[in-house]
């Protein structure tokens, strides 16, 4: 399916999602947002049956952040605040509430709000030659779309003031290093770990796998005691599901489980 700069393909349980404005390396543009949520919706209409969510890029990059080419006064005050909150922030949230997990596939470069989109998958893969860039202080702009609340998570405080100050690439492989990302692929072989790593999720225990995702986005709110609720909670909820049934029938049957994601 065709959208405004991004594509959808759905093929059994598994949706992928691509970024596609080639001619500016998939920069975003509030035309591509419009897209994005279009295919979203697209992937709610199709409820139980999409049970994993792969995001990635068309040609040689991922995302190389925000478009500036419609901008034709560099000097006119940019309507930057206006787009990130009816644009990227709803976008970001629909990414956060999927109902099955979310894998993005970083393709090629991730810079700026392409960064801050490549790092909202539950896993991320990159290719060897992909890198990662903290754009902002190029242009003038201080870092948004969620980035200063999820690298001082994923690499400390300091080394994300540092990508943040400095705007230097971060290659993939020191990415892994850091613990940013999951796993860094030889480029030929992205699409295809991408795909076996989608087709795993898309066949496990969709209902469970969607509440640890939302253990684990709510735990840096939360106490430990306050999660300790939220765990019980959600346990409640993951207990009554046909995919436990199925799990407990088959570990005492001593076979493989037959999950459907309900």
């Amino acid at each position: 399916m065709q959208f405004k700069h991004c594509t959808l393909d759905i093929e059994g349980n598994v949706a992928t999602l691509k970024l596609d404005h080639q001619e500016v390396l998939n920069a975003v543009s509030a035309d591509m947002l419009g897209g994005l949520q279009d295919a979203l919706n697209a992937i709610e209409e199709k409820g139980t049956e999409v049970r994993c969510v792969v995001l990635t890029g068309a040609g040689r990059a991922f995302c190389t952040g925000a478009n500036l080419s419609g901008r034709a006064d560099p000097n006119a005050k940019a309507p930057t605040v206006s787009i990130l909150e009816t644009g990227y922030h709803p976008f970001l949230r629909r990414l956060r509430n999927l109902s099955c997990p979310l894998i993005t596939s970083v393709n090629g470069p991730a810079a700026g709000a392409g960064m801050s989109i490549a790092l909202m998958g539950d896993i991320i893969l990159a290719a060897k030659s992909a890198y990662f860039l903290q754009a902002f202080r190029r242009i003038g702009l201080v870092p948004d779309c969620g980035s200063t609340w999820m690298l001082p998570r994923l690499v400390g405080k300091s080394r994300a003031v540092e990508l943040s100050l400095l705007g230097e690439r971060l290659p993939a492989e020191k990415a892994l290093e850091w613990g940013m990302i999951n796993r860094v692929c030889d480029d030929s072989a992205l699409a295809a770990e991408t795909k076996k790593l989608a087709d795993d999720l898309a066949n496990g225990p969709t209902v469970a796998m969607a509440h640890i995702r939302t253990l684990y986005w709510e735990s840096p709110h939360n106490s430990f005691e306050e999660q300790l609720d939220l765990e019980v909670q959600t346990q409640k909820l993951a207990r009554v599901a046909d995919d436990h049934r199925e799990g407990v029938a088959a570990f005492l049957e001593k076979r493989p489980a037959k999950f459907t994601g309900r």
